[in-house]
């Protein structure tokens, strides 16, 4: 059983693009061109290209692709603010999507829709439902929460330990940090995520860490797991990993 997993790729289309190309290569010395590509989340924010990716991701599904995407929480957040610019976060109720650092504007910005800080919220949405592509918003829509297959649990952000995987609440899935980092439990899969930044791919006993900062001009990253094994994938080929002791 193989599986392919991409981390978080924040608006950079080149980036992704890139790194799908080195997974066909790696499947095509396999013979294996069904084998799942999953996106670990966090498609949008900071980046250059957030209609790029959004499209892109759209037009491959719609062609067959066999790509399942996760939902981050920064997408989550766009899809709340295009449903309501008062609608925040169901668990993040302190932020907004258009403040600072957080991305939407950027991601909006793309879109050609004028962001300026004395616009309000509400012409600032309206615009945005205005110009956002239906397409755009259906895959937004239609992220899921997890992905398992097989000994591996795919999510954006990790678990809650000690709650059973298929009954994780997905405030946890997109958003938890510590708890889960510092857990060092079996959790009864080999628990595959991004959303923390990490200077390289990190395998640990219990997680395998993805996210290695395309958001802030560090590369995107993706794996490939078979046969218990996990092999970053690189324009060279397979580089195998090991746990961290």
């Amino acid at each position: 059983m193989r599986s392919y997993a991409i981390g978080d790729i924040h608006g950079h289309l080149d980036k992704l693009i890139e790194v799908q190309r080195w997974i066909e290569e790696d499947k095509a010395r396999l013979g294996d061109a069904d084998a799942p590509v999953i996106h670990l989340g966090d498609l949008v924010d900071r980046g250059p290209d957030v209609p790029g990716v959004l499209g892109h991701l759209a037009r491959g599904l719609s062609e067959g692709a066999p790509w399942i995407l996760l939902k981050g929480n920064h997408d989550r957040m766009m899809w709340h603010f295009l449903q309501s610019p008062s609608q925040p976060d169901p668990l993040r109720g302190d932020l907004s999507w258009l403040q600072q650092n957080v991305g939407g504007r950027e991601s909006l910005a793309a879109y050609g829709i004028d962001v300026s800080p004395d616009r309000a919220p509400e012409q600032i949405h309206a615009d945005a439902r205005a110009r956002v592509p239906a397409a755009h918003l259906d895959l937004l829509d239609a992220l899921q929460p997890f992905h398992r297959r097989g000994g591996t649990f795919f999510c954006h952000a990790g678990i809650r330990p000690g709650v059973p995987l298929d009954q994780q609440a997905e405030d946890d899935l997109v958003w938890i940090r510590a708890r889960f980092h510092d857990d060092l439990r079996d959790h009864g899969a080999l628990i595959v995520h991004g959303h923390t930044p990490v200077a390289q791919v990190t395998l640990y006993h219990n997680r395998l860490n993805l996210d290695t900062g395309a958001a802030y001009g560090g590369p995107l990253s993706a794996v490939v797991i078979e046969d218990g094994g996990v092999w970053q994938i690189t324009a060279t080929g397979r580089i195998p990993l090991s746990p961290q002791s």
